[in-house]
């Protein structure tokens, strides 16, 4: 397929594109109809059919990618009339490609462009979960620095914060961190964080947060009592976790998190060197 015709599709099927208010990417099947080259409706609704199976038998709820919609159209009179249309959304559109015939030029078009668009989602959506991931644990390395600190200012020693953490440990996974560590593969000299998922880093954070707060606001000097404020807001943590059905315990290591810093750092580094990339 030549370059031109390449371009001339690709902005055939960007112009025919429109979002919905919540800014849903989607395509109204009429226009689709004649993108892919169908000249009668009928046949067009019959291949649409067989791209909701396929949207079904890949346990995707067809309503959320095929959805009826009425649209007015302007007759030669000068009137207007309802008619029948679907709006589709970028996975609805890439089945209904797959279901077409590849040997029509628009077809195989098609097929590749949906799913290059679909691809590239995904893409996006794991880059900002990593990206995610990574400023969650810089906050909490953060908090931990503050209340590192503040254990020291107010006990003098600099071994407390670890007894701390590990006591705060206990009560969020009902397990001591050796044990999480074990039961996460995390490599001796690691830190437990550095492979637990984003919700718990985030409630690790949330409780140090807290436990910073409280031991400047109650002016807890002690070990003992900074422990037990630690305790109390890790528990309390963990109860709204366990309201919400997750046992952090349970929840499966992520990439260490060490790696992911490295691999992001390349893939800037990357974009960086190759800015035509971005277009």
């Amino acid at each position: 397929m030549k370059k031109e015709i390449i371009q001339n599709l690709t902005n055939n099927f960007e112009e025919h594109s429109q979002k919905t208010e919540n800014e849903i990417e989607f395509w109204f099947a009429r226009d689709l109809q004649h993108l892919l080259g169908y000249k009668k409706w009928s046949n067009f609704l019959k291949v649409i059919n067989k791209a909701k199976i396929s949207c079904k038998t890949n346990k995707n709820n067809v309503l959320d990618h095929f959805a009826d919609v009425g649209k007015m159209v302007e007759l030669g009179s000068g009137s207007k009339r309802e008619i029948r249309d679907i709006a589709l959304t970028r996975y609805a559109c890439y089945l209904i490609a797959q279901n077409g015939d590849s040997r029509k030029e628009q077809i195989a078009f098609a097929q590749n462009y949906f799913a290059i668009q679909t691809r590239r989602l995904e893409v996006i959506e794991q880059r900002i979960k990593d990206w995610e991931r990574l400023q969650a644990r810089q906050k909490l390395t953060l908090s931990e620095k503050e209340l590192s600190g503040l254990i020291y200012e107010r006990t003098g020693n600099n071994r407390n914060f670890g007894i701390i953490r590990s006591k705060g440990d206990h009560v969020l996974f009902n397990k001591t961190t050796q044990q999480m560590k074990g039961k996460l593969g995390v490599p001796k000299g690691r830190a437990l964080a550095d492979f637990l998922p984003v919700i718990t880093i985030k409630a690790k954070d949330f409780a140090t947060e807290i436990t910073v707060f409280n031991t400047k606001g109650k002016d807890l000097k002690s070990e003992q009592q900074i422990s037990n404020e630690h305790i109390t807001n890790n528990r309390s943590v963990r109860n709204i976790l366990l309201e919400r059905g997750i046992k952090p315990e349970e929840l499966p290591p992520e990439e260490d998190i060490k790696k992911l810093q490295r691999r992001v750092n390349s893939e800037n580094k990357k974009i960086g060197k190759n800015p035509d990339k971005l277009v």
